[in-house]
């Protein structure tokens, strides 16, 4: 038996995994050694140390030339290294945003943040996967996690109910994953995604049992991802899961699950259409976006609860971001037969090769995930700040009267606040507007106009429900007898620096625009 060579340079892709799993051990293994008294105040210091760490790490390698590690079942490649890097600052952030939150609820304990480093290393490892089985290992580590994450708290039946939910539903959306993949590997022979690509653009011309199975199987494969990017109509899990788990979990998993989710969906659905139509892919991503952006604002227009409201805004931003995805398989010199308003595509931009609008797909795509990490961290950090306890287990935790006089008892978090829902809404000069001019304007190079108009129309919907928070917290009175929530330092030094965050890439993109430039750089064929 022959046994694989590999060099250190495989390795390289794995060291912000590694540095994040040796921290889950770290706290795993110092817990034993503390009294349930103990202060455990290094350990979310101890998480966000090593999230930095990893994230370095991850913007050291965005310089390494693309290339295909372990044999042809991963990649190092800019577009893999910068996924790392938001999952990181979004788990530095959620660290940060823990320690308060669960030391209110004397629930601090080591094993929380090994999860949260366990989740984040999965996550980490999802971007970079080139093969169908290491893809779906990577998918489980970071799903085994977020569901122990979800169903952490234990008391009440909100917990127990979203980590059920989220177990069952998400299990679901793995075996179809699972069998889509059995699906391809039949019609192809393999499960490297660049090896795929040939048999299966022959297989689908060939138009007949193979042409079926390979159709059943990247359907199978595609519902599995939209699962965990919550698309509709597989958004059902949710606003259960969002409102029942820990809300510094609930950032994390809007943020940092999404992302990695999205990275996965790209490299997969990119390398198998390498050599067949993409027509079918661009109808399909057309209208899950059609349906997810207007459906995730008309949901969140009725919702007085402010955390299912931002769970049904998080269905309508992976809406956004699927407009970037169906970018990438259009081709601006050709107009689809029949003109559909949404679905179909018109002609683009005179002279616009189709590389170039795929290049300027994936930095709005890239830049999109940025941007909403750090908004949608510090909303749901906000929102934290000001559960108590005792309203979370009555189910009053998140009602919006909870944001009424917030500006005269904590003025700093209102005004961050503020500031998230303004980028969330997609007013500039917040980061969150120029991420939607990014990827509307890669649509509408793409041909996609229709789905564009259809993107700020429901924008304009979804500012309804934003702007009714920030007046609540500036122009409505506090209940009588409501006290000033208690403040915790990790607490506002996270909120402060998403908030300094969102307005400094709002207002000069360009800082981190030569970063998402190369970060375009997708190696699809090692």
């Amino acid at each position: 038996m022959t046994l694989p060579t590999l060099s250190a340079g495989d390795f390289l892709p794995l060291i912000p995994a590694l540095i994040l799993s040796v921290a889950a051990v770290i706290l795993l293994l110092s817990e034993v050694f503390l009294s349930p008294n103990a202060s455990r105040g290094y350990q979310s210091m101890l998480t966000g140390v090593a999230a930095l760490g990893a994230g370095g790490v991850a913007l050291l390698s965005m310089s390494e030339s693309p290339h295909s590690v372990f044999l042809g079942f991963g990649v190092l490649d800019p577009f893999s290294s910068f996924i790392t890097l938001v999952v990181c600052v979004t788990l530095a952030l959620a660290a940060l945003l823990s320690s308060g939150f669960l030391r209110q609820r004397q629930a601090e304990r080591g094993e929380f943040y090994a999860l949260m480093c366990f989740a984040s290393a999965g996550m980490s490892l999802l971007a970079l996967s080139a093969e169908l089985i290491t893809l779906f290992i990577n998918l489980e580590v970071m799903s085994i996690a977020t569901y122990a994450l979800t169903a952490y708290l234990r008391r009440g039946t909100r917990p127990s109910e979203a980590g059920f939910k989220y177990f069952i539903l998400g299990a679901f959306s793995t075996a179809l994953l699972l069998y889509g993949t059995s699906l391809l590997y039949g019609v192809t022979g393999t499960t490297m995604l660049s090896k795929m690509a040939g048999p299966l653009g022959a297989a689908l011309q060939d138009h007949g049992r193979s042409a079926a199975l390979a159709y059943c199987g990247i359907t199978l494969i595609g519902a599995g991802f939209a699962f965990k990017v919550a698309a509709i109509p597989f958004h059902m899990w949710t606003p259960d899961v969002y409102e029942g788990a820990p809300t510094p979990v609930t950032a994390l998993m809007s943020a940092g699950v999404k992302a990695a989710a999205f990275a996965a969906l790209v490299r997969v659905f990119l390398t198998l259409s390498a050599h067949g139509d993409n027509r079918m892919a661009l109808g399909a991503f057309s209208a899950l976006a059609f349906v997810t952006m207007l459906g995730g604002n008309l949901m969140a227009l009725p919702q007085r609860n402010v955390k299912r409201m931002l769970a049904y805004s998080s269905i309508a931003h992976a809406g956004y971001l699927l407009v970037g995805v169906a970018a990438l398989f259009a081709n601006p010199q050709q107009a689809t037969p029949g003109l559909h308003l949404f679905t179909g595509t018109a002609p683009g931009l005179p002279g616009l090769a189709m590389e170039a609008v795929r290049s300027e797909a994936l930095r709005g795509i890239l830049f999109y995930l940025l941007a909403y990490a750090v908004t949608v961290v510090g909303a749901f950090g906000t929102l934290g700040a000001l559960e108590r306890r005792e309203d979370e287990e009555r189910g009053k935790g998140w009602d919006l009267e909870r944001f009424s006089g917030l500006v005269h008892r904590r003025p700093g978090w209102a005004v961050a606040m503020a500031v998230f829902m303004l980028s969330l809404g997609g007013i500039p000069p917040t980061v969150g507007f120029m991420g939607k001019l990014f990827i509307f304007r890669a649509g509408v190079d793409a041909g996609l106009v229709g789905l564009v108009v259809m993107g700020v129309l429901s924008s304009a919907v979804g500012v309804y429900y934003y702007l009714r928070v920030v007046v609540h917290m500036f122009m409505r009175p506090a209940a009588e007898g409501q006290l000033a929530p208690e403040r915790h330092a990790s607490t506002d030094f996270a909120l402060c620096v998403s908030t300094v965050a969102v307005m400094l890439f709002g207002i000069a993109p360009h800082w981190v625009s030569g970063w998402i430039t190369q970060a375009s750089s997708l190696l699809l064929s090692p």
